[in-house]
């Protein structure tokens, strides 16, 4: 989600192949009856970033736009955030879900977030509208960091906030963090600073983002683990997550982003889009996420399934 991987111009020549040969196989042209015509002759490829909600959110959104009279696919094969908003850029992709702390401090260069959930979507609404960028009304859902612990072991240490951890005993203070969160100015040494964290680098283990969950889990490597707030394996494992009761997480809130132009031409997709990202809450992210991340289903069969229960398809 928040990785800043810098755009090369090899990149760039990739991104114009994928948009046209690497389509995931199958789209969500054929996956629901008619539901009305708000975007006929809209046409073109949502696009994902390369984790499994983002695959989920271009599987939704694909669907849905094509039960109200679009002609869309999803394209799960792009790695890496700044090439999917090239993609964007590019008119590669129509459109994709984005998060407003990733474009507030990644594309638009803003080193501070702004606290509060709604002005956070405001201002970077306001950015990219500069850029020629539309943001829809965002879903509920916040894709943020946060940081979890074993439930039983929360409970232990009497811990339910992040001001708790800077209170417990050293030993008790061990951490398990990714490389990158390791240097971010809205990771770790930030995060110590504003909770007055101050423990020795061996308290602290960088593992990859996956092994996090687990190791969390299991309690031998760290207490508490990095973690994103709609990943399924959060519930999965049983993991509480700490609240971060000085807002220092940015708010990675989401939305599906386009170019203005294409909305100026097809205003009904603000419409549809509605339909679907006022029901997308943190928990149905969550609930959604593990399917794909737990069970191990396809995340276009798990898109069908929830547009099909939601009756939106």
């Amino acid at each position: 989600m928040k990785k800043r991987t810098a755009l090369s111009l090899l990149a760039i020549a990739a991104i114009g192949t994928l948009g046209l040969t690497a389509c995931a196989s199958g789209s969500a042209e054929n996956s629901g009856g008619s539901q009305g015509d708000e975007v006929a002759g809209l046409t073109g490829t949502i696009g994902a970033k390369d984790f499994s909600e983002q695959f989920i959110l271009a599987y939704l959104t694909s669907g849905i736009l094509n039960a109200h009279g679009a002609e869309t696919d999803a394209n799960i094969q792009v790695v890496g955030s700044a090439n999917v908003r090239a993609a964007l850029e590019s008119d590669e992709f129509m459109g994709y879900w984005e998060y407003s702390g990733t474009s507030w401090i990644t594309y638009n260069g803003n080193t501070e977030p702004v606290q509060g959930e709604e002005a956070q979507f405001e201002a970077t609404k306001e950015a990219d509208a500069a850029n020629g960028i539309a943001w829809l009304d965002p879903a509920p859902l916040n894709n943020t960091y946060a940081f979890a612990i074993r439930s039983d072991k929360a409970k232990e240490l009497r811990v339910k906030s992040l001001s708790d951890i800077a209170d417990l005993p050293v030993e008790d203070q061990t951490f398990c963090i990714e490389s990158e969160f390791s240097t971010r100015d809205d990771g770790w040494p930030g995060l110590k600073s504003a909770y007055g964290i101050d423990v020795p680098d061996s308290n602290v283990a960088l593992l990859d983002t996956g092994v996090i969950y687990t190791a969390t889990q299991k309690g031998d490597d760290c207490n508490f683990g990095e973690v994103f707030q709609t990943d399924g394996r959060i519930k999965a494992l049983d993991l509480t997550v700490m609240e971060d009761d000085l807002e220092f997480f940015p708010v990675y809130q989401g939305a599906f982003t386009l170019k203005q132009s294409t909305l100026d031409e097809y205003p009904g997709i603000a419409d549809v889009i509605a339909l679907m990202s006022s029901k997308l809450t943190t928990e149905v992210m969550q609930d959604l996420n593990a399917l794909a991340d737990v069970d191990g289903e396809d995340p276009e069969d798990i898109a069908n399934d929830w547009l099909t229960e939601e009756g939106l398809i």
